[in-house]
């Protein structure tokens, strides 16, 4: 699932601490320290979703480009820096807006994958070794509304 043209490193810490860090092409929001990366190919609408939470009260991590942390608390999702507070509004231009430094990975969705279940059942994917929950595209026109529940964490899983 998280793959693509990603680039995966390992550094150790002043205390001995080995954390793992991978850039995905995935744009990502967040919403009271809870984030959700939103993976699919070029043109899928990653930026669309992301700009619709936005609109709902959700903050910009970051846009097309995501780093993703793993740490003994979990994954770490940030910016890089180069295009930190920027998205990309098809056919509009790039925007400059507030952005989180960085929030806990709790979500993903994948745009390249149609939901099919009227009630999904619950699906996990796999990023430097730590599992996150995963959602796929729903087809209705309400999602971007019922995702920033999911990351408020309303969402009962079967």
């Amino acid at each position: 699932m998280a793959n693509g043209s990603n680039s995966e490193k390992a550094s150790t810490d002043a205390g001995g601490t080995v954390a793992h860090e991978t850039i995905l092409h995935a744009s990502c929001v967040a919403v009271d320290g809870r984030a959700l990366l939103v993976l699919g190919a070029s043109g899928s609408g990653k930026s669309t979703v992301a700009l619709d939470l936005i609109s709902l009260g959700a903050t910009l991590v970051a846009d097309d480009r995501t780093v993703v942390r793993s740490d003994t608390s979990g994954l770490i999702v940030s910016p890089p820096s180069p295009i930190a507070g920027r998205i990309e509004a098809r056919n509009v231009g790039l925007l400059r807006l507030p952005y989180c430094a960085e929030a806990e990975l709790v979500l993903a969705l994948d745009l390249d994958r149609t939901e099919e279940h009227r009630l999904p059942p619950r699906r996990e994917t796999t990023i430097l070794g730590q599992t996150v929950t995963l959602l796929y595209r729903p087809p209705a026109v309400h999602f971007a509304s019922a995702l920033l529940h999911c990351l408020r964490n309303r969402r009962e899983t079967p």
